[in-house]
């Protein structure tokens, strides 16, 4: 593909003329602010005494809470107020209990709130559980659980979500089971930091609870329903079924009904709906136990109507329950006929090693399905599909768009035999594979060379390739630890100075409103080698202003001097443009850099969660004498994909 250049007109619209998500807060009387700012600081400082404990994250909860609603104004009730001052003492209550060595919380059951650190931001995130009362830590079972994903709720507070959630056991309680109430950092439908809330949240659950992790299943209704259709599509391997009511499951069509909106993408923005696209990704519910759910007058029908006619392209029926004549509700009579099917399907639990697997994908960021994995595209944002059927002796293995791939099965998983090589055909040529271990373990991987495919003795060809975690587009630096670097030196075009940081401030605080969390900022001189390994870095500035980015400038594909910026065969001035991108970091080349952007989409978005995907791909050239909108950063004059081996198109 070649760079194509472009010039995107701007919506007139300004982020002053969109209504602000979250709203404005009430004023908070002087009285109550004094009184929740010296609880703080006596919570802040029973939690400094408390610091290395383990479970400090179930008292941070309460802290974070009050102080992001104080400090940003979002108590949107005079009522929330109340609930903060209950919420601090709720947490001096807990931090006193673990000074004291106890944690009554942790083994007790009805609704309970809990906390984790997450690796992308180092922020505190919360999260509810109804643990039944039937649950004790000393019986010898593993449980059922269930993930709940919310509704759109734009003044869902971390204050009135952990309210809400000591309160309100939510619409289904299956008995012996845990349901996990997720925050999903706020209101993006799970997206982006919100996808990676629900694995952390359900990895600090399996730390706290014995849970059976064949018997998870994920569920949601509107906005969470579409989050529901998104994680059950693109991790299909993982879960015992999916129950999604309501909700999206793609873009174009579910604006058209839903807003009336006709939608009219770039080129690169169309390509991009196909990382959440539920409707691409539907052959992926041959391998995942699907129960949909609609009110029949319900507009939000539409979403099981699409992925219905999606499924039966690829010849399945999908199970889809329907309350008669009713809105965007669950009739209760839908209700008991959804639980008698999910907990049927939950009762016999997921098969980790099924017989057969269909996987289809857009991106590495989505590879996986049972025991195939994809290690390698032939080209991203097209489909790419792996078949996959264990014989008598091997494997068959049918591809589309697949360049590398693992079959994976671990121990006591393969029911190959041990002491014969397998025979695996892959689009009708026959390979010898090594054979399982004497575990009934078998991992083994194969690469496209030449035309041919070949056993390979590692995952992926050496050099520097797109792979999982590490295959763009810029949005996918924040699905990980990452790092705002600023810069401190000399800029080599001072005229965009100003347009950098009013885009570096825009991420930070974007970041907070749309993510909950306080992105970790540094200076470029306070950079280190930890840093580098750990993190992504998001280099703000130009060579000459940021250090990091002068010590990496000649191995980016980016050529920056003081007059120009040039890309490819296209060369900009460097007065009035400045490159936006994303590309391994050759300084670590397991972690990103990113130049000058947060997340992509944004204040326009924000109005409505099927909007909330990538705005901007692998690359863009922004001319900076457009101010930034609502809708875009400035005006988009170039943008494009790297290709599979980070090259330019």
């Amino acid at each position: 593909m070649r760079l194509f250049q472009v010039c995107l007109l701007l919506a007139t619209a300004n982020a002053a003329e969109v209504r602000p998500v979250p709203p404005p807060g009430v004023p908070v009387p002087d009285k109550d602010r004094a009184e929740l700012e010296a609880g703080l600081g006596q919570l802040g400082r029973a939690i400094e005494k408390l610091s290395g404990v383990e479970l400090l994250p179930d008292v941070q909860i309460f802290h974070e809470a009050v102080r992001y609603a104080l400090q940003y104004n979002e108590f949107f009730r005079p009522e929330e107020i109340a609930r903060a001052k209950e919420l601090l003492r709720q947490g001096q209550e807990r931090a006193a209990a673990l000074a004291r060595g106890s944690a009554p919380w942790t083994t007790g059951t009805g609704l309970v709130v809990r906390g984790y650190v997450s690796k992308i931001d180092r922020s505190v995130q919360p999260y509810g559980l109804v643990v039944p009362a039937t649950y004790s830590p000393s019986l010898p079972r593993r449980w059922r659980l269930d993930a709940w994903f919310h509704g759109r709720a734009e003044t869902l507070s971390e204050v009135n979500f952990l309210y809400d959630r000591q309160r309100q056991p939510g619409e289904f309680t299956p008995p012996h089971t845990l349901v996990l109430h997720l925050y999903g950092r706020y209101c993006n439908a799970n997206k982006l930091a919100g996808e990676v809330d629900l694995f952390e949240a359900l990895a600090d659950v399996q730390r706290r609870y014995p849970i059976d992790p064949d018997r998870i299943v994920v569920r949601g209704f509107s906005m969470g329903g579409a989050a529901a259709w998104h994680i059950a599509a693109h991790y299909p391997g993982r879960w015992a079924a999916a129950a999604p009511g309501a909700g999206f499951a793609e873009t174009a069509e579910f604006l058209k009904v839903f807003q009336r909106e006709t939608v009219q993408p770039t080129w690169w923005e169309q390509k991009l709906w196909q990382l959440y696209d539920a409707t691409g990704y539907a052959a992926n519910f041959y391998n995942l136990p699907l129960v949909a759910y609609s009110g029949e007058d319900d507009q939000q029908k539409q979403a099981a109507d699409i992925m219905d006619k999606a499924l039966a392209e690829e010849g399945m029926r999908m199970t889809h329950v329907i309350g008669p004549k009713t809105g965007h509700r669950y009739h209760p009579d839908s209700k008991v006929e959804i639980d008698r099917r999910i907990d049927a399907i939950a009762a016999r639990g997921r098969d980790p090693y099924p017989r057969s697997v269909r996987f289809t994908t857009f991106t590495l960021r989505y590879n996986r399905v049972k025991w195939a994995r994809v290690d390698a595209l032939g080209r991203h944002w097209e489909r790419a599909r792996l078949d996959a059927d264990l014989t008598a002796t091997g494997a068959d293995v049918r591809s589309a768009n697949v360049t590398a791939f693992t079959l994976d099965f671990g121990p006591g998983g393969c029911p190959l035999d041990v002491a014969r090589k397998p025979a695996v055909s892959i689009d009708g040529q026959t390979l010898a594979a090594p054979p399982p271990a004497t575990d009934r373990s078998w991992t083994v991987r194969f690469r496209k060379t030449g035309g041919k495919w070949i056993v390979a003795d590692g995952p992926g060809a050496p050099g520097l390739h797109k792979r999982h975690g590490l295959q763009g587009p810029i949005d996918d630096a924040f699905l990980d630890s990452f790092v705002l670097v600023r810069p401190t030196g000399t800029p080599l075009a001072p005229g965009v100075a100003g347009w950098v940081a009013s885009e570096q401030a825009h991420a930070i605080r974007e970041w907070r409103r749309e993510f909950r969390g306080d992105a970790q900022v540094r200076d470029d001189t306070q950079i280190t080698d930890a840093d580098i390994a750990s993190s992504n870095l998001v280099l703000w500035g130009d060579p000459g202003s940021n250090r990091i980015l002068a010590r990496i400038a000649d191995r980016l594909p980016v050529r920056w001097v003081k007059d120009s910026v040039t890309v490819g065969r296209q060369s900009f001035p460097a007065a009035t443009h400045a490159p936006i991108l994303i590309y391994p970091n050759p300084l670590n080349p397991v972690k990103y850099v990113v130049l000058n952007s947060g997340f992509t989409f944004r204040e326009y978005d924000y109005l409505n969660n099927a909007r909330q995907i990538p705005k901007l791909p692998d690359f863009a050239m922004v001319d900076t004498t457009t101010p930034p909108d609502a809708r875009y950063p400035g005006k988009i004059v170039a943008a494009g994909f790297f290709g599979e081996d980070w090259e330019l198109p």
